[in-house]
């Protein structure tokens, strides 16, 4: 009998997700016992075409991380997609669109000339960019189409299962491969995570205060953390409180706090919006001036509420004309 046939797939994203593969360790080993990975591209010599020679649907599963930015990607995905019986979106950036997302900030003429002009790490010389068509002697050159808007996998391709994290924990993959190969998986649509808020598995939840009261907001650098102690409760924006669990609080063992990779639970829409909301509910103040000087201690709000979330928002990304004109 045939193992079942699974592939993995890097779209936008900084390359994490691939290193959770590998972090399995000897499982990894386990896995490849168990299924046949017949693309892999970061890692074994499979091309574009082996995927367009199969037969559809027989993918068993497609795990697929990173944000959806270029033609490239779409026509990737949306390839897997058909040839895929299952596809997960795996990581913070398929799941909700991760740091690339906050490219969405951005119009992509802006990003363009800070990346090949502006950036203090480039010499503008001769005002060379990338263009999706060049003329050479050999013929013509291409490259895809950088859109002016990054997506999350599931707004370009319908996507059955989510696997958070920046990057997924290895005990959520896991399980995640486990539930697949004995057809164990919850109904489609489901994030493979508790639904529960990360504090419910954090070690330091018995020194968390009943009520907060906020008088500032720090950042990591500012304070030397007490490594016992509920970080929120030392003054570090930690978003324990909106994010779900399942990563075991890692980052808050390394004594950092929590910055919301994992995303929501499934009773909240959006997860900013509901981290803004808590963080400020926490103000210990009922004057107007002092409540905006408490929250001005905090840096760089988008970046901070929507590190990992900003296209799967409601704001999506900030208002362009083009849109109207239906650039994607």
């Amino acid at each position: 009998m045939s193992k079942p046939k699974v592939a993995f797939y890097w779209c936008a994203s900084c390359g994490g997700c691939e290193e959770a593969v590998v972090d399995l360790a000897e499982d990894i080993l386990k896995v490849v016992g168990a299924v046949d990975i017949v693309f892999w591209p970061v890692a074994l010599d499979f091309k574009r075409e082996d995927v367009e020679a199969m037969a559809d649907n027989s993918l068993a599963v497609a795990f697929i991380n990173g944000a959806i930015r270029s033609s490239e990607q779409h026509e990737m995905v949306e390839l897997l997609r058909r040839k895929a019986g299952l596809v997960v979106a795996f990581g913070s950036c398929a799941h909700l669109g991760g740091i690339p997302g906050l490219a969405n900030t951005f119009r992509r003429a802006d990003l363009i000339d800070e990346a090949y002009h502006k950036s203090l790490s480039v010499t503008d010389g001769n005002g060379t960019e990338p263009l999706e068509k060049t003329e050479v002697p050999e013929g013509t050159l291409t490259l895809p189409k950088l859109w002016d808007t990054v997506k999350t996998l599931d707004q370009v391709i319908k996507v059955d299962y989510y696997l958070p994290g920046c990057p997924p924990p290895v005990n959520l993959i896991n399980g995640a491969i486990g539930s697949i190969l004995k057809n164990e998986l919850p109904p489609p649509g489901s994030v493979l995570a508790p639904d529960m808020a990360l504090c419910e598995e954090c070690e330091r939840r018995a020194t968390k205060p009943d009520k907060m009261a906020q008088r500032e907001f720090l950042r990591p650098h500012q304070i030397k953390a007490d490594p016992e102690k509920c970080l929120l409760a030392q003054g570090l924006l930690c978003l324990g409180p909106v994010t779900r669990k399942g990563c075991g609080a890692a980052c808050v063992k390394g004594n950092m706090p929590c910055t919301g990779c994992m995303g929501p639970t499934s009773h909240v829409v959006d997860f900013g919006t509901k981290a803004l909301t808590a963080m400020a509910s926490l103000v210990d103040s009922n004057d107007d001036r002092e409540i905006a000087a408490i929250l001005d201690q905090i840096a760089d709000p988008v970046g901070t509420f929507y590190r990992y979330s900003l296209p799967a928002s409601l704001l999506h990304r900030s208002y362009q004309p083009e849109h109207a004109k239906g650039e994607k």
